[in-house]
């Protein structure tokens, strides 16, 4: 009999048994297993018509039940029925034509549609602003057509089990770079994405040695200028300072270990950033749960080991058959992902097995452990495909990869750290190796009641130690962390630490030590205070680069207006209040720029000026009688007025943007000199040059005042926060959706644990 939390029967029945066309459930969760174990075990006869389908079935169902392992949600959800799409991420190329474009835009709505995720490289496309010869028309550039794909992502439901995520990366030597870092500076933007740089070992090196670095058009190679290394670092650092975007991903290093490059280079990477992939790659994720890899030997917990290589090789077993019954959405996926036939076998529970082993997270034991405890993971995940590759064969591509051909070998890659989400709620385990977010929190019930949800192994602990209470409780769910709690015993408080007890460079070396033996990447979100600074995130960035892990996330606490789980009382959110906004004076001195743009009518002179508060003022003059001024100047006062009101540069630029006008559309035609769309659209793109022009001049104005942030050459091994007071209320905190239950910050993404209602971006 299967045994699970009542949470982990709620988050089954609202979005894995199979429903009637009424909406009822009409699957157990034990026929769920038995459904996913029989489909997939049915690919053994693919190699031996005389194999044993019912001991692989029921090995497979024994895997599930028992809650040792979990394969991603989609093989959970459609295995055994008819739509049969098992992956969990896929990567699409998007070419440098509109053709290209709008297929990847295609594309993408099939995966969704069948519950897939979706990561793209938006680095081939040629620079806002470029002459497209075939037409004469001018190029919107990558992030414009960014916002194309999250509006179709928005208008897909994946069947009201998943929602539609996506990754959007960047090359940083693309002429684009800046725009892309700021691209979701306006709350309410490409909300559908997570996005990410892929940053190059030259530019990593330039940004060191404070150098400057090229940026190449994708279209024809050419150097299209330079930038400060230093300067694009530390804007990426004050972006992800400020909400947690973008993160970034060593994209050198994912190709270092591409093992199959005679047949594509890696441009991007799932919505999590854990999976690389060549285009039209798929992944098949799937994770073992540690806490359930230990044996009690009198009074204390070890690893099991021999049972993990048991549970590991089982595993493998199960994600190469789900490659073979799969039902791809697309024959290019289909082609590509049996070509390398790509696994990745990760873990979830690893803060519950330090919990059972007396072992701090943020301690050198803890660092000791993740790198001894996932070589073993690996290097029997390797062992296991080896032996496939006996009867089955190696990958297709086996032979022209970079692989000891000696050896062959199943899959090109077998193990992945994955951000575990929901089947880590149905394990009832801790979320990949992320440390656990609180110990206790109080979970909404009926009637308003309110109920402390506590770590079960903690309550069983604090009650064998005497200091169990509600009301403890109550005031951990608060609180957030044991500091401070003096009925707690001090050998306690220095185990059960949860993620901001934790500092952010302990968060980088537990990643680095499961990337050590990780044959594609590992999800995990660096947690920072409230009060972090940004040289402290950009000593995280630094250490990431410097301990070799393949990208990183951070998120500060409280730095996003969607708030996700947080620590401390539920901020009550307030009757809105009607006020006024009264646009700050125009400055008595501003700089700025005045610039010709030719349109329909004629020449429009933009000038744009600032002071060292921002873009203040916009004037628009036509050279010659004729269009309409009076229209304008209407537009230019209002603009003005909305800037000095404090209305973001980058919501008044995408307003302006793309608006047309048949006078400068039919001039066009004509005048290779006519590059916008009409007045509204020019000004728009004066405003964006302008605002470009003084974000360089803050950096280097914060330079030169010595306030720049301190990009670490070598981080000092005494990193530390001031203090450990992580009490801190955070503002602008939301509930799920759909449960009404706080929600958690997860790789780049956001998860409720009550109901399991996740999405990315």
């Amino acid at each position: 009999m299967v045994k699970l939390s009542d949470n982990a029967l709620r988050v089954l029945e609202r979005r894995y048994l199979v429903k009637n066309e009424r909406g009822e459930v009409i699957e157990t969760v034990e026929e769920l297993f038995w459904r996913v174990a029989s489909a997939i075990a049915a690919a053994d006869r693919l190699y031996d018509e005389n194999a044993d389908i019912n001991a692989t079935e029921k090995e497979f169902f024994e895997l599930m039940s028992s809650l040792k392992f979990m394969p991603n949600s989609p093989t959970l959800m459609n295995a055994g029925r008819e739509l049969g799409q098992l992956s969990a991420c896929f990567v699409l190329p998007v070419g440098d034509s509109m053709q290209e474009i709008f297929d990847s835009v295609k594309n993408a709505a099939l995966i969704h549609k069948s519950g897939g995720g979706t990561g793209f490289s938006f680095s081939r496309l040629r620079p806002a602003g470029s002459v497209v010869r075939s037409t004469g028309g001018v190029a919107s550039g990558p992030v414009s057509f960014m916002k194309v794909f999250n509006s179709a992502t928005e208008a897909v439901k994946q069947g009201g089990t998943r929602r539609g995520a996506n990754m959007g990366i960047l090359r940083v030597d693309h002429p684009d770079i800046l725009d892309f870092i700021k691209c979701k500076s306006v709350d309410g933007e490409i909300t559908n994405f997570n996005i990410s740089i892929a940053i190059t070992e030259k530019f990593m090196e330039a940004a060191i040695k404070g150098e400057s670095y090229e940026l190449i058009d994708p279209h024809d190679g050419a150097v299209k200028g330079t930038l400060s290394a230093k300067m694009v670092f530390d804007l990426l650092v004050d972006s992800a300072w400020k909400n947690g975007e973008p993160g970034i991903v060593f994209l050198d290093r994912m190709n270092a270990d591409n093992c199959v490059s005679h047949i594509g280079e890696i441009e991007s990477t799932n919505p999590c950033g854990e999976q690389p992939l060549l285009p039209y790659e798929s992944c098949n994720l799937g994770s073992i749960n540690l806490q359930r890899m230990v044996k009690k030997t009198e009074n204390r917990y070890e690893v099991d080991y021999d049972l993990l290589r048991n549970t590991v090789h089982s595993a493998i077993h199960f994600l190469d058959n789900v490659i073979d019954v799969n039902c791809y959405p697309l024959p290019e996926i289909d082609n590509m992902t049996k070509l390398t036939r790509k696994v990745g076998l990760g873990v979830m529970g690893f803060a519950d097995l330090l919990f059972r082993l007396g072992i701090a997270y943020d301690s050198e034991e803890a660092i000791e452990l993740a790198s001894s405890i996932m070589k073993f993971i690996n290097d029997e995940a390797h062992e296991a495909s080896r032996r496939l590759a006996e009867k089955r064969g190696p990958f297709p591509a086996f032979f022209e990869s970079t692989l000891d051909k000696k050896t062959p070998i199943r899959n090109a890659t077998c193990t992945t750290i994955a951000p575990t989400g929901t089947i880590s709620i149905i394990c009832n385990a801790s979320s990949g190796i992320e440390p656990l977010f609180a110990l206790s929190f109080v979970r909404n019930v009926m009637d308003n009641d309110e109920l402390p949800q506590v770590d079960p192994f903690f309550a069983d602990i604090a009650r064998k130690r005497g200091f169990y209470s509600n009301e403890l409780m109550r005031r951990l769910a608060k609180e957030g962390t044991l500091h401070g709690f003096c009925e707690v015993p001090e050998d306690i408080k220095r185990v059960f630490v949860t993620a901001h007890d934790i500092t952010p460079r302990y968060h980088i070396r537990m990643q680095s030590a499961f990337q050590r033996y990780t044959d594609n990447a590992v999800s995990k979100t660096v947690n920072f205070p409230n009060a972090a600074t940004r040289d402290e995130v950009a000593e995280v960035f630094m250490l990431a680069y410097k301990l070799r892990c393949k990208g990183v996330t951070i998120y500060r606490d409280g730095s996003r207006g969607d708030q996700v789980l947080f620590v401390g009382d539920k901020v009550k959110k307030e009757e809105t209040k009607t006020r006024e906004i009264t646009p700050r004076a125009r400055p008595e001195v501003t700089r700025g720029i005045t610039e010709k743009v030719v349109i329909g009518c004629g020449n429009l002179y933009v000038t744009v000026n600032y002071d060292d508060e921002g873009i203040c003022e916009v004037f628009a003059n036509l050279g010659r009688a004729g269009g309409c001024p009076s229209q304008s100047e209407a537009t230019s006062r209002l603009i003005s007025t909305a800037l000095r009101s404090g209305m973001h540069v980058d919501a008044i630029i995408e307003q302006l943007r793309g608006i047309r006008c048949h006078s400068t559309l039919r001039q066009r035609a004509t005048n290779p000199n006519i590059k916008v769309l009409s007045c509204p659209d020019a000004i728009a793109r004066v405003l964006k040059r302008v605002a470009d022009i003084k974000a360089e001049e803050d950096a280097r104005k914060n330079l030169s005042a010595g306030e720049s942030f301190k990009t670490p050459i070598e981080p000092a091994n005494s990193y530390e926060f001031d203090g450990h007071i992580m009490d801190i209320e955070k503002a602008g905190a939301v509930n799920c959706p759909e449960c009404g239950n706080d929600m958690e910050h997860e790789g780049g993404c956001v998860i409720c644990r009550a109901c399991g209602y996740s999405k990315c971006g």
